[in-house]
């Protein structure tokens, strides 16, 4: 059974920064290319960085200079360190990767 299992979420004011991480299991995770998404209330869930599994990486160009995604195959775990971050950073953040979505762990970005 895939599972993908999100953590860091939190609140946070702006400019700060926060380290999501992705833990995958059931899956030989090195093989497999890793995404970050964010969705807003009803909004489309857009992707924000996605890193392949040779690790090359594409990002949303909002966050192009302030994001970074990563991985560690040793840990089957995929992280997205968020700094400057802004308000409209703001949405549940999923982890998804070999068709498969985590639960979501929810960004706020208040002051």
């Amino acid at each position: 059974q895939v599972q993908l299992v999100e953590s860091g979420g939190g609140l946070v004011q702006p400019g700060e920064s926060l380290r999501l991480s992705c833990a995958a299991s059931g899956i030989i995770f090195s093989i497999y290319a890793m995404a970050w998404y964010r969705q807003v209330s009803e909004k489309q869930r857009e992707l924000v960085a996605h890193i392949s599994s040779g690790g090359s990486t594409i990002y949303l160009e909002s966050v192009k200079g302030r994001f970074t995604i990563s991985r560690d195959n040793a840990k089957n775990t995929v992280y997205l360190q968020m700094n400057s971050l802004k308000p409209e950073d703001t949405a549940v953040y999923y982890c998804n990767g070999a068709s498969v979505w985590g639960q979501g762990t929810q960004v706020t970005v208040s002051s």
